[in-house]
């Protein structure tokens, strides 16, 4: 674990600062290094570079130039690996440059992770998915507790925490997540179902049916209220069927009430709550259609 790791919250600024992740200013230079020398950040937490923001910043340095350094060390053999600036060796690449500026610093792996890590928070450039896997490997590769990664990175413990749990999800919701079809506040609706399977249909459903987050809200607590406690036993041990779950959260979106499978596969009855003579006369319309209810 990188030493006084709480100087990091404070931004890029602290953690260079650091004597125990760089070395002394005497020791750090700034000159002009080929690009082939570079080679990206091996703990860089972004698996994926906006192309058109990349052009973009390809044809600012066509004609300005690449104005602040990149951050590299040393790479025992030969070469450097890119501490901070990746977006900027990429761009000088697109734009035909064959040199960039640079300021080599001595860093070591822990401190080389959190620059990377702060570096694109600060900009806003992970996606939850790639945060909570950066977060992840802080945690288990540097032996960081989740304070330590709070105060190195600036954000709240509970922030991290949640984070995280992000990780918990099935892959298919982590894609959504990491694609932006899903928010985090889905994503939270969807840790509060224990099914695995149950997750994934209902985030394909908030998907396909452009659900909000309050409306995500609803389905969920409706799945996981108004389960019979037949089918929550049978969930527990395995054998539930997540589609029956995830149509009783549906049907109860749809009819705007409680809504309550019992029996089995083969046979058995759905049981629809209403409270009033105008609720059953609403819950009438939806299921018969306007005009066409008929209350005994």
């Amino acid at each position: 674990m990188a030493a006084r790791p709480r100087a990091l919250g404070r931004g890029l600024s602290a953690i260079f600062e650091n004597d125990n992740a760089v070395a002394d200013k005497a020791d750090i230079s700034t000159m002009e290094l080929k690009l082939d020398e570079l080679s990206p950040n091996p703990y860089q937490p972004r698996r994926s570079f906006d192309e058109a923001a990349l052009n973009e910043l390809a044809e600012s340095v066509k004609a300005h130039g690449v104005i602040q350094p990149v951050v590299v060390r040393r790479v025992p053999g030969g070469g450097y690996q890119i501490i901070a600036g990746e977006r900027r060796w990429r761009a000088a690449r697109l734009a035909g440059l064959t040199t960039i500026p640079a300021v080599i610093k001595k860093m070591d792996d822990a401190a080389m992770m959190q620059v990377a890590l702060i570096e694109n928070l600060q900009r806003q450039d992970l996606n939850p998915i790639e945060e909570a896997t950066a977060y992840r490997r802080l945690m288990d590769e540097f032996r960081m507790t989740q304070e330590d990664v709070s105060a190195a990175v600036g954000r709240s413990r509970p922030a991290v925490a949640n984070s995280v749990r992000l990780l918990n999800l099935p892959s298919s919701v982590q894609e959504h997540l990491a694609e932006g079809r899903l928010s985090v506040g889905h994503a939270r609706c969807l840790l509060t179902i224990e099914n695995p399977e149950i997750q994934a249909r209902l985030a394909d459903h908030i998907v396909e049916a452009g659900l909000n987050v309050r409306q995500a809200e609803q389905v969920a607590r409706d799945i996981s209220s108004n389960v019979s406690r037949e089918t929550k036993r049978a969930e527990s041990d395995g054998d539930g069927d997540p589609d029956v779950a995830l149509l009783i959260g549906r049907l109860s979106e749809r009819l705007g009430t409680k809504v309550k499978l019992t029996g089995s596969p083969s046979r058995g009855a759905i049981h629809i709550d209403f409270y009033a003579a105008e609720d059953l006369d609403r819950i009438l319309d939806i299921i018969l259609g306007a005009g066409d209810a008929v209350r005994p």
